[in-house]
């Protein structure tokens, strides 16, 4: 098994149910592929440097878990046709790495 993170950048349109259920599902495929889940972190909504889909903000949530190689490319797939989910990145984690650490609040200028 191989400790993975993915980043999931969610539709802020999206409600807080289905969010639920798109990191359920994600969840389901881990463990259905024989791996573990260690966490998930929400980090909220943030502004993107550059608008998706004519939307300027995302909301993130970082997935950590223990998977087979297999079952990530399964995951990204259902990631890729998933409704609500305007970008996903998956890597592995590094050994001793502190990168699943939330990032520092964005403070608008008023």
């Amino acid at each position: 098994m191989t400790a993975y993170e993915i980043l999931l950048m969610l539709d802020p349109e999206l409600p807080e149910e289905r969010q639920a259920e798109v990191v359920a599902r994600t969840r389901e495929l881990v463990e259905r592929g024989g791996g573990t889940w260690a966490n998930q972190d929400v980090w909220g909504r943030r502004k993107l440097a550059y608008e998706i889909g004519h939307k300027g903000e995302g909301v993130y949530h970082l997935l950590t878990f223990d998977a087979t190689p297999e079952t990530l490319d399964e995951i990204s797939r259902v990631l890729k046709i998933t409704d609500g989910v305007m970008r996903h990145m998956a890597v592995r984690q590094v050994p001793g790495s502190h990168a699943s650490a939330r990032p520092a609040p964005v403070h608008e200028a008023e």
